[in-house]
């Protein structure tokens, strides 16, 4: 199949996006902002997320917050600026965070007597005042989140992947035993499985990260995985078991039932924004994003097909059908814009991946039919307007399952077993995930990242939905010394 060429392929510059298949990283780019999700911003590695983007991430932020006040988690609000002091009391944290760290030093033009940070996260001063609000077991558990931003400075910067400004979620929270913060870390895990798989149509891979992949300052690690359509690895979420190691830097202790003196047990866990450069990569095509309608900002978007003399007529009927479809729910857009051609809005909504296009114009009206447009789909079909309606939630139900189903096949297809480091080598540079077997040897993580680019992404759980099979015996890929973790691990590069 001959390969389109960027110099070739003008008009999808001016009225598309680059195919996928001729470079990427400009597709995705041009998507980002295509689609109206973000813009570039004045200030150095952030970005201006706009309104499409943003009430997207406010879709996810309603589901994701439902579900943490309904285990118990309550919010609250901690400054931006963390006192520099803070990050230093805990050793590893302040080692892997100093790269990264956007310090302040005056306040108009009065020198600090001690510098802040801008917050990289926030176990430092959660701690800092958890020390104050915990004296007895019976305050505990501490279930605790916030929503805001973080600050992290990166020199190679992507919208919504890499920024140097992000926007998340971060729980954290302390309890009376290590049995109770481990099942604290691993609900949290899994609600980030659900909301991926059942929400997002992201498949994603549950697994712990190896010691050299850790989170700063934790004890352990849980990540889940998921495969973009270029074949590169997302972190999309984390769960920390953080151990007694914050609560000892900054004296987080209770009383207990026997009445000795302990340190509080801690976790941590987050979701990003990097979860909508997921969702780019995974369900786009060479036509720009398909939205799974599980959190789309707009399900279904009615086009009135009109001339001059009737637009403002087909209008009005479009939004009599637009209520009806609102009234099971559903979130629904009337493209009202005058002057624009239909091929044009037509195309935009396409790039903008709403699932469901309608279109309605004078013919349709008088034989009460609508054209239905599925955005996964090449035809459009002529419906009766009653049957459409009624049928539009199962209609989205069917896009969300074959999002789900593409994206997984996408991910098993292009994962591969290997024994040899030459295969290894192989299927990493074409592109694949690798399972391979490793010896554990951190020296040796580091020598095949150098060499591959390549890490281990995570060592995936028993339970994991996929390649979670445990095959005694193997022998290190990359050192033919014997494996650890008793099963082959996911190695990939990464965004």
């Amino acid at each position: 199949m001959a390969v389109m060429t960027k110099a070739g392929d003008k008009k999808a510059q001016q009225y598309g996006v680059t195919p996928q298949s001729v470079d990427f990283n400009d597709w995705y780019n041009e998507v980002v902002k295509k689609a109206d999700l973000a813009d570039n911003s004045p200030v150095a590695g952030t970005m201006v997320v706009r309104p499409y983007g943003s009430a997207l991430w406010e879709n996810i932020e309603r589901w994701l917050d439902a579900r943490f006040k309904a285990t118990g988690h309550e919010s609250l609000l901690f400054p931006t600026l963390i006192p520099m002091n803070f990050l230093t009391k805990e050793a590893e944290h302040v080692e892997g965070f100093a790269p990264e760290l956007f310090t302040v030093t005056k306040i108009g033009t009065e020198e600090l007597a001690e510098p802040y940070v801008m917050r990289p996260t926030s176990e430092t001063i959660i701690g800092h005042m958890w020390s104050g609000w915990l004296n007895s077991y019976r305050d505990l558990p501490f279930l605790h989140y916030q929503w805001g931003s973080v600050f992290r400075a990166e020199l190679r910067t992507k919208a919504f992947l890499r920024t140097s400004e992000f926007y998340w979620h971060e729980g954290h929270t302390a309890h009376a035993s290590e049995e109770e913060a481990r099942a604290e870390v691993r609900q949290q895990l899994d609600l980030y499985h659900e909301f991926c798989r059942d929400v997002l149509a992201l498949p994603v891979v549950r697994g712990e990260k190896t010691a050299s992949e850790r989170f700063a300052g934790a004890v352990a690690t849980y990540s889940i995985e998921g495969m973009m359509r270029d074949g590169k690895a997302l972190q999309s979420g984390t769960s920390h078991y953080l151990g007694q190691n914050f609560s000892k830097a900054f004296d987080v202790k209770f009383q207990t039932r026997e009445q000795r003196e302990e340190y509080a047990y801690t976790t941590s866990w987050a979701i990003s924004s990097r979860i909508i450069g997921a969702i780019i990569m995974t369900h786009g095509d060479d036509q720009g994003l398909i939205m799974p309608p599980g959190i789309a900002p707009i399900q279904v978007v009615v086009i009135p097909v009109g001339r001059k003399d009737n637009f403002d007529e087909m209008v009005a009927e479009g939004e009599k059908l637009a209520a009806e479809l609102r009234a099971q729910g559903l979130s629904v857009k009337v493209d009202k814009r005058d002057g624009v051609t239909n091929g044009f809005k037509y195309n935009d909504w396409e790039l903008k991946g709403v699932p469901v296009r309608v279109e309605l114009g004078p013919r349709d009206l008088e034989q009460g039919v609508v054209v239905v447009k599925n955005r996964n789909a090449e035809e459009k079909e002529t419906l009766r307007r009653d049957e459409a309606v009624s049928g539009m939630r199962s209609r989205l139900d069917g896009i969300q399952a074959w999002l789900l189903k593409r994206a997984t096949d996408f991910m098993l297809e292009n994962t591969v077993k290997v024994d040899t480091y030459e295969e290894f080598r192989a299927a990493i540079e074409a592109g694949k995930w690798v399972l391979a077997f490793h010896c554990g040897d951190a020296e040796s993580e580091r020598q095949i990242k150098e060499d591959t680019k390549a890490t281990i992404r995570n060592i995936p759980l028993d339970d994991a939905e996929f390649f979670a099979e445990r095959e005694e015996g193997g022998v290190c890929v990359h050192t033919g010394r014997p494996a650890a973790y008793g099963k082959r691990v996911i190695f990939g590069r990464q965004y």
